[in-house]
């Protein structure tokens, strides 16, 4: 079959994301903490930092794995908005660039001016089981009769084919993680701050060899919002964020290779090309961190290193990323920060906006003018089948191009 053309426009003028928040993440989250809440409270952070209110509001995007039976609409009747553009994201690590995609698509189409995204789940234990044993049919096929605990086996097999076919060592994953804590020691909001040493590493009890504790993401309760503005209204003014580029590739595989190449790959150079940029033009990385062996197949297939042996990795975890000379998840990342279900999705999106508008505090990297930020996620029964990746740009005078 003969490629498809691709004559779409991929300008993403004329709108600004002019807020981002997070509420604080918990662990252990106080009784009487709802998913609702949660989402609740980032909405309100959010607006309050554009300067706008409810009234203001057109459009929202709501992704979660815990807000049912409500969806998207019911949040927003909750929350007092009037509504033309509604959306219900279930994309999971990839759901903040895809609603960022749509929102942005849905502005500059005119079906709305002002459009929140709200992601988050709070999780008590139960609903963490019921949704790792229910997370598709396949999943619930084929897995929950193996009694496999969720993604950890599936992901820790594919970190001993990663190392396999790059000769990388658990020494270099764990300098992946001690990296990230030492940025999240700066995040006053980032749940694990404490110093991470490869002693301790390395003592940390063994989930899935080679996975020990520390190379799993934790889970928490928590949510992240984002707020998207037709470049001409009123709340677009100081420090907005616009949009240089976004791709995305869903089933680009269809689960037949061996998980170590993402669908980031296939949109990679299409990616640049829109953006007029390079990898070695990012300020600030964000990529999803469920497991160290996810950082390095993103980052490889997004452009920062060659894949192909393990020469290149090791001086780009090592040399750039261990000495911060290059801010890959500044904000410490997920390994420390915490993932709070679809929040996830939305995590490194707020934090690389963060980034771009000065307002990070002491991880703040200087200068940052260009972010990218991807997203992967919803496992089938070996790995995701969602990638997707998003260039973004601090104002200037000519953003609005």
């Amino acid at each position: 079959m003969a490629a498809r053309p691709d004559t779409a426009s991929r300008d993403f003028a004329g709108v600004a994301i002019v807020a981002a928040a997070e509420v604080p993440y918990r662990r252990h989250a106080p009784d009487g903490t709802t998913t609702a809440g949660l989402l609740a409270g980032a909405l309100a952070e959010a607006l309050a930092d554009a300067g706008l209110g409810t009234a203001d509001v057109d459009g929202l995007g709501v992704a979660s794995f815990t807000l049912t039976p409500d969806h998207a609409i019911d949040f927003g009747w909750r929350a007092g908005l009037r509504l033309r553009w509604c959306m219900d994201d279930c994309h999971g690590g990839a759901s903040g660039v895809n609603l960022l995609q749509h929102a942005a698509r849905a502005i500059q189409a005119g079906d709305a001016e002002v459009v929140v995204l709200v992601s988050g789940d709070h999780f008590e234990a139960a609903d963490f089981t019921a949704l790792v044993e229910n997370y598709n049919a396949t999943t619930r096929a084929y897995l929950r009769p193996l009694g496999t605990g969720g993604p950890n086996p599936l992901f820790a097999m594919l970190t001993q084919r990663q190392m396999a076919a790059t000769g990388l060592t658990r020494d270099d994953y764990a300098a992946l993680c001690i990296a990230q804590r030492a940025w999240a020691a700066r995040n006053p909001r980032a749940v694990y701050r404490e110093p991470l040493t490869r002693e301790a590493y390395f003592a940390a009890p063994p989930v899935a060899e080679p996975l020990c504790r520390l190379d799993c993401v934790p889970v928490v309760s928590g949510a992240n919002a984002l707020v998207l503005a037709a470049a001409t209204h009123r709340c677009v003014r100081a420090a907005p964020v616009g949009i240089r580029a976004l791709r995305a590739s869903y089933n680009f595989d269809h689960q037949h290779g061996d998980g170590l190449v993402t669908g980031l790959a296939s949109i990679r150079e299409a990616l640049w090309r829109d953006a007029g940029l390079s990898p070695a033009q990012m300020d600030v990385v964000s990529v999803y961190d469920d497991y160290p062996a996810m950082i390095v197949a993103q980052l490889a297939d997004l452009g920062f290193a060659d894949p192909t042996g393990p020469d290149a990795l090791r001086t780009l975890i090592h040399q750039r990323i261990a000495t911060r000379a290059l801010a890959v998840n500044p904000s410490g990342g997920q390994l420390s920060v915490g993932q709070a279900g679809a929040a996830g999705g939305m995590h490194g999106l707020v934090e690389a906006v963060t980034q771009l508008r000065g307002e990070a505090g002491e991880r703040q990297v200087d200068g940052a003018r260009f972010a990218v930020v991807s997203g992967y996620g919803m496992v089938q029964y070996r790995y995701g089948m969602c990638a997707n990746a998003v260039v973004l740009e601090r104002a200037e005078a000519s953003w609005r191009r």
